[in-house]
């Protein structure tokens, strides 16, 4: 009998050590990292506007935390808070805003405002250009270097009639620029900084 239950335990352990070892051997699962977007380098001074999508977090509320875009009329609606001016404002001068109007609620908020996308500043090429469409409008940005994001020009492109198309005091307004010249360092006061919405025309 004794002889019988030594055999049925050595059964047992022999059939349960492939399972261990197996289970030691396994790599561990983990768990995939979840990717986050980044905020874009934005100057202090840059005005947020419609469509922008902002980030805000608040320092140990999760509940208030969230990634949310300017709406067209300028505002964002937060938890406590509901509708809050965005639009026109820095990113500091928005987080200011929002602790001020936090602080009724909490002890002491800490907020912080980044712009992930940057939707109402964009400016436009289009024509004989292989890379047609919006582009984000960077800091300072000339003429020349939004060109240069183009991708080229086709072979029926007319370097020196190129334009930009602005709206000034509710009427478009056409601002000459010739490629050829500027790229020769001539005509410099032709390659001016963009603005929001303007469009570059290359005919």
């Amino acid at each position: 009998m004794k002889s019988m239950l030594r055999f049925c335990l050595s059964f047992v352990l022999l059939a349960c050590v492939p399972s261990l070892m197996a289970q030691q051997a396994a790599p561990q699962k983990t768990e995939p990292s979840t990717k986050t977007s980044t905020p874009i380098p934005a100057d202090a001074e840059y005005k947020i506007g419609p469509q922008d999508l902002l980030r805000i977090d608040v320092w140990k509320e999760p509940e208030i935390s969230r990634s949310i875009p300017v709406r067209p009329d300028g505002k964002i609606s937060l938890p406590l808070l509901n509708d809050v001016q965005a639009a026109g404002l820095t990113t500091q001068e928005l987080a200011a805003s929002i602790r001020d109007g936090l602080s009724k609620y909490l002890n002491g908020p800490q907020v912080n405002v980044s712009v992930m996308e940057s939707n109402s500043r964009r400016i436009y090429i289009t024509g004989e250009v292989n890379h047609a469409g919006a582009l984000p409008l960077l800091p300072n940005m000339t003429v020349l270097q939004a060109l240069a994001s183009g991708g080229g020009f086709t072979q029926f492109a007319k370097l020196k009639n190129i334009y930009v198309l602005r709206t000034e005091d509710g009427k478009q307004v056409k601002h000459p620029f010739n490629y050829k010249e500027v790229v020769k360092g001539n005509l410099a006061e032709q390659n001016i900084l963009l603005q929001p919405g303007d469009v570059i025309v290359i005919p």
